[in-house]
């Protein structure tokens, strides 16, 4: 009988020739599908491009899209990692755990901050918390409009409604925009208008798209409760590091994959050294290795 079973066994393993092999994924090739925040599409684009000349075997392919719709995609098969604004609560990794029978993991990646722009021919160049508000909940003394990338379901617009107006309704004078860089293009042409996008559209004055976006509009300094030489700052590394700037988040991975794949080798690609230069070389601050503030002087 044993002998039959072999046999058997061998007959079945031959009949499956190369042509109806399933492709196998491991940490180094395969495809897999991943939504990002579009607020981070620079700094993303960057990492994924060095990721794949290291493992030119494995393809990510991913799609940017608002928040909440990254976390609707994440409950399905398809997409395997999410990077957004927060992690998973209690309640969403019990979830994963229990219901999609897989379980979900997350953690930081890197701090960035929401910024402020202008028209260039804007004079209003500082703002203090209390304006910034004032100006969200449609009560700015000077009628200007703010601009978002969305009304609902961008991590942009729920930094806004949970960080800064403690959630209160958005006023009537906050218009949408579809994306970052239409932000962008609505404040030049808009000289009452002010803007909150991510830092990482225009904070590499190095990168020819972020110095055109630049030469566009202007960043506007915001108040610093705990400075005393300086009090309106600009969201530079620094500043972050320090917590100088007000209004900064957190970046964050979710991924639901329980073995060596491709996603825990992109995540720890991002959590490691290149990913983290790269992190900062995008003027975010890296979560995962130390930053060092050196006071120079200027001649």
């Amino acid at each position: 009988m044993p002998f039959i079973l072999l046999v058997f066994a061998e007959l079945f393993i031959s009949g499956c020739g190369d042509g109806n092999r399933i492709p196998v994924e491991t940490a180094t090739s395969g495809t897999i599908h991943i939504s990002v925040d579009e607020s981070f599409k620079p700094v993303i684009d960057s990492q994924l491009k060095v990721f794949e000349s290291s493992y030119p075997d494995a393809k990510i392919l991913v799609e940017y899209k608002p928040e909440a719709a990254c976390l609707r995609d994440l409950a399905k098969d398809s997409t395997r990692m999410i990077i957004i604004t927060r992690g998973l609560s209690p309640k969403e990794e019990a979830f994963y755990k229990d219901s999609l029978e897989r379980p979900a993991i997350s953690g930081i990646l890197a701090y960035d901050a929401v910024a402020l722009i202008v028209n260039r021919h804007s004079k209003d160049t500082v703002m203090t918390m209390p304006e910034v508000q004032a100006l969200l909940e449609g009560k700015d003394k000077k009628n200007r409009r703010a601009v978002m990338d969305g009304i609902s379901a961008t991590s942009t617009v729920r930094f806004a409604m949970d960080s800064i107006l403690k959630g209160k309704p958005l006023g009537k004078n906050v218009e949408a925009a579809n994306s970052s860089p239409e932000v962008i293009n609505y404040v030049a042409s808009h000289e009452g208008a002010v803007g909150f996008i991510g830092v990482s559209w225009i904070g590499d004055e190095e990168d020819s798209v972020q110095l055109s976006f630049l030469q566009k509009v202007k960043v506007v300094a915001v108040e610093c409760a705990d400075c005393t030489e300086k009090p309106f700052v600009q969201p530079f590394q620094a500043n972050i590091v320090l917590k100088r700037y007000p209004m900064i988040r957190g970046l964050y991975y979710i991924l639901k994959e329980n073995y060596s794949g491709i996603g825990n080798n992109f995540v720890n690609f991002l959590q490691n050294e290149r990913g983290q230069l790269i992190f900062r070389r995008a003027y975010l601050v890296p979560a995962r290795m130390t930053f060092n503030i050196r006071d120079v002087r200027l001649q």
